[in-house]
């Protein structure tokens, strides 16, 4: 699986097809985490370490289902604005999380990637992510890739600005500098909660993906939402503006 191609071969992609091809790459929004908290009568941060052990499920199953890649959105740019004390509970758990899951990645050939500006958080989560990202970047099965401290709108600034830098800005300029730019097309965008908006993720990417928009909570999601998600999609027929 070489994701070097995937630039080249997004027209193949891009030309009208019949039902019954397979999602490569599958982004998600969880969503519900702290609604899900608040229906259970629990405190919000254990809506939070719920939604972690629905991430690992969940990144197991992709790997199973022979994604090639998979984009969660952990940590958005707009998340600052939630109490300091919530900040400080999601830390430690994507400290927690890259403990406890990294050797897994290796063992299981998970390519981890980080799609924002990660470089803001501590310094110690700075090297763990560093670390992890160097010991799987080698790995050539599903890429993880965690959307952190990630705003759809800045990266599309930050990339036409990166193409302008270099000659004409067009759209094949723009799409080689996003953060995406090695990854497979986006063919598929969940979010759970019944919430339906992008939130300001993948805004480019999803131009022509399909969407679904789930009434599940997030800690709620398991895999076999996954599946029944994908199954789905190949019942599509992607026409890409065309007939």
């Amino acid at each position: 699986m070489t994701f070097g191609r995937a630039r080249s071969e997004r027209k193949v992609q891009e030309a009208p097809g019949a039902p019954g091809a397979p999602a490569r790459h599958v982004a998600i929004i969880m969503d519900g985490n702290g609604r899900w908290a608040k229906k259970h009568h629990l405190p919000r941060v254990i809506g939070h370490k719920r939604g972690v052990e629905a991430v690992r499920e969940v990144v197991r199953a992709a790997r199973h289902m022979r994604l090639e890649a998979l984009t969660i959105y952990a940590f958005s740019s707009e998340n600052w604005r939630r109490p300091e004390d919530e900040i400080n509970d999601l830390m430690g758990l994507l400290r927690a999380f890259i403990r406890s899951d990294l050797e897994e990645f290796v063992a299981n050939d998970v390519r981890l990637k980080i799609i924002g500006d990660y470089g803001v958080f501590a310094p110690d989560i700075i090297t763990m992510i560093d670390d992890a990202l160097a010991r799987t970047s080698h790995n050539t099965g599903t890429t993880l890739a965690i959307a952190l401290n990630y705003g759809s709108q800045q990266e599309i600034a930050r990339a036409a600005e990166a193409a302008a830098r270099k000659g004409a800005v067009t759209v094949e300029a723009i799409d080689a500098e996003l953060d995406t730019a090695d990854m497979p097309p986006l063919d598929l965008l969940i979010r759970t909660s019944g919430e339906v908006r992008l939130s300001n993720f993948l805004l480019w990417q999803a131009a022509y993906a399909e969407m679904q928009f789930l009434e599940v909570l997030w800690p709620d999601f398991t895999p076999a939402h996954l599946r029944e998600a994908l199954d789905h999609f190949a019942t599509r027929e992607r026409r890409f503006g065309g007939r």
